[in-house]
């Protein structure tokens, strides 16, 4: 991946432990900017109503950690890749793909860790009313996935694709 595709991609692994996806890093790299790029910042910077210190403060935490992101991301993609190969493999066995699987749970937990490192450096920036309103953000998603997965669910069980 490039670094235009990296650096968005770690910002969003990054504040999910906010319930945050911001896009910082597409508009320094020189590369042509696609419709939509950063209007998501602005709007979580409205959502939240973050001030531009605030902001700065946010990028400069994730710009310290970026190399460990990117890192962390890359192994728990290759561990996706690796866990699709092996359950489609023609000699697959139950023990190949745990094994995969143990891999993917491993790349999780890293980035987990790193995520919660994150939050205790990015959550003290925010105001008491914008924690407050991440929370709200994260029940509607919460609500939303599982609104669709027993949607899904339902779906299955009448014999609809």
């Amino acid at each position: 991946m490039t670094l235009t595709k990296w650096l968005p991609l770690t910002v969003a692994v990054a504040l999910g432990a906010l319930g945050l996806s911001f896009n910082t890093g597409a508009a320094d790299s020189g590369a042509p900017q696609r419709p939509g790029r950063g209007r998501f910042l602005e709007r979580a910077k409205e959502k939240l109503a973050l001030t531009d210190e605030q902001l700065d403060q946010i990028k400069a935490e994730l710009q310290a950690d970026r190399e460990t992101l990117k890192s962390l991301i890359l192994r728990l993609h290759e561990a996706r890749t690796g866990l699709r190969d092996a359950i489609q493999a023609a000699d697959a066995t139950e023990a190949s793909v745990r094994a995969a699987a143990a891999k993917v749970g491993t790349a999780q937990t890293e980035l987990a860790v790193e995520r919660f490192k994150l939050f205790g450096r990015i959550n003290p920036i925010l105001t008491e009313e914008q924690r407050e309103k991440v929370k709200q953000f994260q029940a509607q998603i919460d609500e939303f996935v599982d609104g669709a997965i027993n949607r899904l669910g339902e779906r299955l069980a009448n014999g609809q694709p």
